[in-house]
């Protein structure tokens, strides 16, 4: 296919990566839906899937739009996230809803920063994409409802949360370093990228993610957990 004007290479790439990663959350939250250990809790995760899963064909279209393949689009960014959900791997159903909810966090974050640096019509899909439905208020609700029976899980889940945040910025950085034309949009009007050295794009791309971390208390504290 043929790219179209506005389809810039920094652009194609983020809309490829959050296009995998929302297609990985349908999967990952239909899973939990499969182990949810109620009827009701069971429906509300499956539509939870079902929403991350129009989110997927919204960025899936919107590519098309653009004159690029989805699949290409999202291609590079394939090994970097499985990599990253195999060194994360739950080993209960809480501990898979704190990394919907941590992991997804943070990554989402990721996302409206670099969008923050597109194109208007970029930008407004990334924000209605990532706009919560409901999901951190059930996840955490179902997280705090788990420790008020057993508040020894506390200590294990505050690791297990704290172990997500650091997996989840060393791949993220790895991604943009890896992709100079994703990195390229965090330092988009910065006076030392003039240079064409590419030192700019590392120097956005380390102070972009020394923020990223400021939501993790909040998170914390929204399900009951300790930093």
């Amino acid at each position: 296919m043929t790219q179209g004007p506005s389809a810039e290479p920094g652009v194609i790439d983020l809309l490829g990566l959050l296009a995998y990663a929302e297609l990985g959350s349908f999967f990952r939250l239909a899973d939990d839906a499969g182990l949810a250990p109620s009827l009701r809790t069971k429906g509300e995760l499956a539509g939870l899937a079902a929403t991350e899963q129009s989110h997927y064909q919204a960025i899936h279209d919107r590519l098309v739009e653009l004159g690029v393949d989805p699949e290409e689009a999202m291609a590079p960014f394939i090994a970097p996230l499985d990599a990253w959900h195999e060194r994360t791997e739950p080993q209960s159903w809480l501990e898979s809803l704190v990394k919907t909810y941590v992991g997804d966090g943070i990554a989402g974050d990721f996302y409206r920063k670099v969008a923050e640096l597109a194109d208007a019509e970029t930008r407004a899909l990334v924000e209605d994409v990532l706009a919560e439905t409901g999901r951190a208020e059930f996840v955490a609700g179902q997280v705090r409802a788990a420790l008020e029976e057993d508040p020894k899980l506390a200590g294990r889940l505050s690791l297990w949360a704290r172990r997500l945040v650091g997996e989840a910025l060393s791949q993220a950085q790895s991604v943009a370093v890896d992709r100079p034309e994703l990195a390229g949009l965090l330092s988009r009007g910065s006076e030392r990228d003039k240079s064409g050295s590419g030192l700019g794009d590392l120097a956005a791309v380390s102070r972009m993610f020394a923020s990223l971390t400021e939501g993790h208390t909040a998170r914390l504290a929204a399900m009951g957990l300790a930093d």
